[in-house]
């Protein structure tokens, strides 16, 4: 018995069988790094975003070395991961070039976007409507929300407020393009009361999945600055475990959970050392929620 909504369930339901996804550079960059927004990215984000370890080359081929490599053995059916930085940040008709050449096999049944709120729009979400609607593939896209605290989102660079983001997942509900909301926990001065808001803001949302990242200190960040300086202390695994119950327990029971672990490349990862071990992680919740007795969106007080 499934103790919260995992992601491979969902794909297996919803495809047919196991459906995995490819993780790709879409040579994309940030209005909160070219100066647009703000200079330097979030104070947790290193130089390559979040695909540290892809390769910069052409979409098509970042998609056939993966299709013909071991991993393209592991299923049948692919949606294609716009990972690295802000991938609807550019012209309408760059994006369609980007997008469209992705489409390389008839093995991959959907894209999913990585992207901010701030760089939704009317002619996006159009464009992204037509890959499911003329393309028959499924679309999502992924938004960095973090945290509700408006405070703390400036502390850590975030770039938008709260506002932009619910009117970014009211416009995509509006095209009907699934959205995918990330959470963190462990930010700086983040208290549970802050997580707590987080996770109501959340379920107020019309939103169908959600990522849960630990609050990792990754080299050449500021993050990595203020670690240094005796200014950010990370979570212990234990700390992280229950607050991460709690947001389980406290979500929607309809919201698909695509992960619960933020996964710090091992070459930049500066602390918590837990962060290595990912298994730690799911295995310690589930521990937890059978020990409890808890399940997704039970609402028990802890």
């Amino acid at each position: 018995m499934e103790r919260y909504k995992h992601l491979n369930t969902y794909l297996k339901e919803k495809f047919g069988e196991r459906t995995l996804k490819i993780p790709v550079d879409g040579g994309f960059t940030c209005p909160n790094r070219d100066g647009k927004v703000g200079y330097g990215g979030c104070i947790f984000c290193t130089e390559r975003g979040s695909g540290e370890h892809l390769k910069t080359m052409p979409i098509p081929i970042q998609i056939k070395e993966h299709l013909e490599s071991y991993r393209g053995k592991r299923a049948n059916k692919f949606i294609v991961y716009f990972q690295n930085f802000t991938n609807t940040y550019d012209t309408i008709e760059n994006l369609k070039v980007k997008y469209d050449s992705s489409l390389i096999d008839d093995r991959i049944v959907g894209i999913d976007i990585a992207t901010r709120p701030d760089c939704i729009s009317e002619e996006v979400c159009q464009l992204l409507q037509s890959y499911s609607k003329i393309k028959q593939k499924v679309v999502t896209v992924e938004l960095g929300l973090q945290t509700s605290n408006e405070k703390i989102a400036k502390q850590i660079n975030r770039g938008y407020s709260l506002d932009v983001f619910t009117n970014a997942v009211k416009l995509l509900n509006n095209y009907n393009v699934e959205v995918v909301v990330h959470m963190m926990i462990g930010l700086p001065n983040e208290t549970m009361q802050d997580i707590e808001n987080t996770v109501k803001y959340i379920n107020s949302l019309n939103i169908q999945g959600i990522k849960i990242h630990s609050t990792y200190v990754a080299k050449g960040t500021v993050l990595e600055k203020m670690y240094k300086e005796g200014k950010y202390e990370p979570l212990t695994l234990e700390e992280y475990l229950d607050k991460l119950l709690y947001v389980i327990t406290h979500l929607r029971q309809d919201i698909i959970i695509h992960r619960i672990s933020g996964d710090a490349p091992k070459d930049l990862l500066v602390a918590p050392d837990w962060n290595f071990h990912k298994k730690w992680v799911l295995n310690g919740l589930d521990k937890m929620m059978r020990k409890q007795n808890r399940f997704q969106g039970d609402t028990k007080i802890l």
